[in-house]
Formats: C-alpha cells, structure tokens, sequence
C-alpha cells in the first residue's frame, strides 16, 4: 500500500507530498492543472521511463519518491530480497531523480539500483490504469498472467512448469550430444581412460595415511623391537626371559601395595595402597599392549609392496589430486560429464526414450492447465460483461478465446486472446485496439473487480496491491458517474484505489480527497499546489467540481452527494 508520495521540481509541481487513504483516493482539479504529474512521479517510482524536460523551470533536478507498506506484500518482500533489500519496519523507499540533462538515478530504500530493479518491486506493489499504461494488457503474456491469476491455477501452473523444464533440459542434453565435435569425442576418451587408470588402482579414502604409517613402522621395526623388549624387561621381564629371577616393576609395585595393606593402622595407607593397585593395573595393560608388539614383525617383501602401492597412488595424486581424495572426487564426477559426452547410439536413443516419457508428461500437464484455463475464461468473460453494464458501457462485451495448440512453450499449450466488443454489430478485435482511453479504463476496472471478487467468494485475500486509474470517467455522466463510483469505492474495500477524476458523482465516493490547483506564486511564477480537503472545504471543492461555482444550491448538492455516497 502506498502510505506516502513526495514530489519535488515535476513539472509545475514545486513540493507536494500525499498520504492517500488505504480505501479510496480521488485527485481532483481544474483541466490543466497538473494532475497528470501526479501520474508521472508514480511511473517514475515504478521504474518507468524518464524525461528531463519534465524537470521545473529553474531547477537542476525532479525527484519523486513513494513509501510502500509491504508486510502483507510476501511477493514485493521477495522480489526486493532478490535484489538484497530487507524491508526496514515493513516499508520500502522507492525513489528517482531525474536530471535536466543526464541520466536518472534510481533508489531503492535508499540505495542506488538499476531502473529494472525498481520496476520489479513496484510490479509487485502498483498498477496503472492509464491509456498508455494498460495498453499492456494487450499483450498475450499479460493477459495469460491475468487469467491464470484470476483461475488460481498456482498448483497446475507449478506442475507443468516442473515437467517443462525437465524436458528443456532433455532436449538440450539431446542437442549437446547429437552436435559433438571431435574435441568432444577427444575429451570423452580422455575421461574414459582416466576413469578406468583411476579403478584399476581403486584408491580407498584415507589409504595413503595408513600405508605411509605401515611403512615407517617396517623402515624402524629393529628400532621398534628394541625399545619393545627393553621396556617389557623393565615392567615384565617374564615376558621376554623365562625362568627370570629379578623384580619388576609390576611386582615391586604389588610388593609395595601388599605392605601397605599390612599395615592395620588408620589412616592413609589403605588409600595409597589402592592407588598402587590402580597403577597395576595400568601396567598390565600397557605391558598386554607391548607383548602384542613383539610379534607384530612385517617382512621385507610387506615393505616392497607398501611401497609399490604407495608409488602408485602418488601416480593418481600427481595428476588428479593433491590429494587422494580430489583424485576419488575427480573420478566421480568425470563418470557423470561422460554420461553427456558419450553419444553412443545405444545412449541417444536410451535419453530419446526417456524424451518421450517427459513430453507426454508435459502434455498432460498442459491439458490439466488448458481445462482450468478454458473454464476461467468463460466465467471471467460472462462477470466482467454483466459488470460493463454498471459502468455506462451496457452494449459491450468481453470474450475470452482460450485456443490449445500442439507445440508447448514454457507457459503450456495455449493462445489466449481478449477481445472486446464496444457496440452490437462491431467485430471483436483485441482488447487494447477496439476502446478508446476511458472504455479501456472501465474494462480493467471490471476485472479487477470481478477479479477481488473471486478471491474474496473462494475465502482467500487479494494480493495487496496499489489501482490508480486515470480517464476511467472519460465519456461518462449521470447515474452512469455515480455507479462508476460505487464500483470504485468497491473495489477500496480489498485494495488501494488512487483515482484521477473531474466527475464529482465519482470523487464523492472517495474516502480522502486531493485538490490539485495551478497558481500564480509570490514570485510571479505560476506554480501547482497539492491539499487535502476535508469537512467544508471538500464540499466546496464537490460544489465546484458540480457546477463551476460555490453558489448556496451547488453547495447543498454537494452536501447531498457526500452523504449518499455510501456502499451499503
């Protein structure tokens, strides 16, 4: 929701700044005044084109900026986190400058970004309906987007997409193999041999430690051995000379145990003695430990092999590490590459088959997506032409022509067209091309009604989004101007409406109002200001908007008109 809009230096707006209703906003104005600037700051906020000659008289550079609310916006949150943008209490800054000369410079919370990033985000956050702007409507993506959103075809679209890009993915595979060049072949050799070197040895992960271990213990087993038996003589010698006679030190220390424990005298001796025990009992298995080791003897030809083994995992290191586990890694993965660069008959039509197993899918998917679409479209067309009926524009029609072709693309297997019927006996022709500024407004507004509608019926919420129409009322009057209104004020109750009007039937429905007025300033320039109005000073701007004065009668009308205008 758009909670505030400042403007500086557009056009003949000096300083202005707007905080529209969270319902239903009207600009209101003399002809001429400036409100299309109004439109010109959001479009520039929403990544739009710009122009420097827009810029003030006298002045070095325009600037506008809007203050969204987006915690209930989770798709503005993420198309602003894509761009690395985390919303700061649940708000987003989106502005631009526009120089007289040189390029605009566009912000996003205040960080410089490129224009797409603005206008992605404030995709997300507003949309323009203006003759210039919903001519986008007309394009086939634009339409195809706005059905799918109104058939919530979410879960559908999800699944097609899925097989879609399984089968793009397949076809490029295919096309990579099918086009392989001898360099290609040449590299499928090379990993072909290489993968077989690598198995033929079939290095172990953590083999090269162990092996090197076992070869320092070979290269020192008389060192080993020495210091084995020697420490054996000294803690057990009856583990290395039978028939010995001499203490160890296993039994002078149970010698030292058995005379403490002699002693029948309180104190500490029971204590130390089962600490010498604790002792022994470490030293038995130190000395358990070290008789192992006695025999543990390995033999020259042992030596010979470790060192063949050795040497030729350091032959795999040498090329493929440097270590023995890049060498595994690298095999492992040069089996997957070789899977797409072999291109063997038997391969190509193993990936065809599968090939064909992925379309079918896709198709079924893109029937699922069509018969969705197909009822969507019938029901969108039906609401939105009853809808035309309260807008001043009873004798037109909308048709919604969903054609299902053979060849898929990565939005399914349809053609979807809109097509706008302005008067009985004209033909249909696409939306866009058959309507004129205000007819075209009218038309998006009943979609974008029936649209709420449909969202609110099926017990979900309407994506937040910011309206703002402008020529919605062009051609229109009467009770036609009042319905128009109503349909407006409607739609405020589940979205932001900003709407640009000179009708007061339409303005009095708004919850706030702003008066754009074109003036002479205290420097004799002429300048436009933009106020709100409220209480007395909004029936007086209605009583002008109805007849072009403030007379008694005008502003009882005025009064009148406020009051009725309430949705029931």
């Amino acid at each position: 929701m758009l909670e505030e809009l400042e403007i500086h230096n557009l056009g003949p707006i000096r300083s202005a700044l707007i905080a529209p209703a969270g319902g239903m906003t009207a600009i209101t104005g003399e002809t001429g005044a400036g409100k299309s600037m109004l439109l010109s700051a959001i479009r520039l906020i929403s990544g739009g084109p710009s122009d420097g000659g827009r810029v003030s008289v006298g002045a070095q550079e325009a600037w506008a900026q809007g203050v969204f609310e987006v915690a209930s916006s989770p798709a503005a949150v993420a198309a602003a986190r894509e761009a690395g943008f985390e919303p700061e209490d649940g708000e987003l800054f989106l502005s631009r400058k526009v120089p007289a000369s040189g390029r605009s410079r566009s912000m996003l919370s205040g960080r410089s970004v490129p224009r797409s990033v603005l206008a992605s985000v404030a995709a997300e956050l507003v949309t323009i309906h203006g003759q210039a702007d919903q001519l986008r409507i007309a394009t086939v993506s634009r339409q195809r987007e706005f059905l799918d959103r109104y058939a919530g075809d979410e879960v559908a679209l999800a699944a097609y997409g899925k097989t879609w890009n399984a089968l793009r993915a397949m076809d490029e595979r295919l096309e990579r193999l099918n086009s392989q060049e001898s360099s290609m072949r040449q590299q499928a050799d090379y990993l072909r041999e290489s993968i077989e070197r690598i198995n033929r040895v079939d290095p172990q992960p953590g083999e090269m430690d162990e092996l090197r271990a076992r070869r320092d213990r070979i290269e020192n087993a008389a060192e080993i051995a020495e210091g084995v038996t020697r420490a054996l003589g000294a803690l057990d010698a009856s583990q290395v000379v039978d028939d010995v006679e001499s203490s160890s030190a296993a039994d002078l220390i149970d010698h030292a145990s058995q005379a403490l424990r002699a002693i029948h005298v309180e104190g500490v001796f029971s204590e130390l003695a089962d600490r010498l025990d604790s002792i022994s009992t470490d030293l038995s298995d130190v000395v358990f430990s070290l008789s192992g080791e006695v025999d543990n003897e390995a033999s020259m030809e042992d030596l010979d092999a470790i060192n063949g083994r050795i040497h030729e995992l350091d032959e795999l290191t040498r090329r493929w590490g440097p270590e023995l586990s890049d060498v595994i890694a690298w095999r492992d993965k040069a089996v997957y590459d070789l899977e797409d660069l072999d291109a063997s008959p038997e391969k190509v039509e193993q990936l065809e088959a599968k090939r064909a197993q992925l379309l079918n899918a896709a198709k079924k998917a893109a029937q699922a997506v069509s018969k969705r679409r197909r009822t969507a479209a019938k029901e969108l067309a039906s609401k939105v032409t009853a809808e035309l009926d309260s807008l001043a524009m009873g004798t037109s029609k909308l048709e919604i022509r969903v054609a299902e072709r053979e060849q898929l693309d990565a939005t399914g297997a349809d053609d979807i067209e809109f097509l706008f019927t302005p008067f009985p006996g004209s033909p249909q022709l696409p939306m866009g091309k058959s309507a004129s500024g205000g007819e075209l407004s009218r038309l998006m507004l009943a979609l974008e009604l029936v649209a709420a509608e449909k969202h609110v019926v099926a017990g979900g919420t309407v994506p937040p989004m910011t309206f703002i129409f402008d020529e919605v009322d062009a051609g229109v009057g009467g009770k036609a101007a009042v319905e128009l209104g109503a349909r407006l004020a409607k739609l405020a109750q589940s979205a932001q409406v900003l709407v640009v009007t000179h009708l007061p039937q339409v303005a009095s429905w708004a919850d706030e109002q702003y008066v754009v007025a074109k003036g002479e300033t205290k420097d004799g320039s002429i300048a436009t200001t933009i106020s709100q109005v409220r209480g007395d000073e909004r029936v007086h701007e209605i009583a002008r908007m109805l007849s072009g004065s403030e007379s008694e009668t005008s502003l009882e009308h005025a009064e009148e008109l406020l009051k009725s205008s309430v949705l029931d």
